[in-house]
């Protein structure tokens, strides 16, 4: 019986490291993955509607049909991105992701607390080149830092019955992502 007890060992331990391994690769080896699906939908840097999920398809997997959304997939090398997404009445939601995933950054409309959230997207590097002037402050504009040059802002707003979906999608169409540069 000893003379199995290695063998078995060793073939878990390497069984559980190549699970461990696959498991953490795999996110970025995918070919379909979320970045590559939504930067279909349209150049970068501009906002691009998603279509309301249905049971046979969807741009991304697991959407909740109550809300309705936008996405802006953005590449920061031109420049600083400037994002304006105004609020609707329900609740308005802004998500922001690397290229592979990862959420750094999320704000709602109740937490900005405006009717209109305004913010600037940018990485570490052009937030250092900025120039230091006194008279605007922290509190005149947000500036996020991404960790990546790529990545996915995605905004969502809650549709609390059938009948104002389309006015909800209208009220999302006003959001603007545009390049500074």
């Amino acid at each position: 019986m000893r003379i199995y007890a290695l063998p078995i060992v060793a073939g878990l331990v390497l069984g559980g490291v190549v699970h461990i391994v696959t498991t953490l690769t795999m996110p970025r080896l995918a070919l379909e993955d979320a970045f590559s699906r939504l930067a279909r939908l349209g150049p970068p840097n501009a906002v691009q509607m998603i279509p309301d999920p249905k049971p046979s398809e969807a741009v991304l997997p697991r959407m909740d049909p109550s809300f309705t959304s936008a996405v802006c997939v953005y590449d920061l090398t031109a420049g600083t991105l400037r994002v304006r997404v105004p609020t609707t009445t329900d609740y308005t939601s802004i998500s922001f992701y690397t290229r592979h995933g990862l959420a750094y950054y999320a704000l709602n409309d109740h937490a900005a607390g405006q009717r209109t959230i305004e913010l600037q997207l940018m990485t570490a590097a052009q937030r250092a080149a900025l120039p230091e002037d006194e008279e605007i402050t922290a509190a005149d504009r947000l500036i996020i830092e991404s960790p990546t040059t790529e990545g996915v802002v995605l905004i969502r707003a809650f549709v609390r019955e059938r009948g104002v979906r389309e006015e909800t999608r209208a009220r999302l169409a006003k959001v603007s992502c545009a390049s500074e540069t």
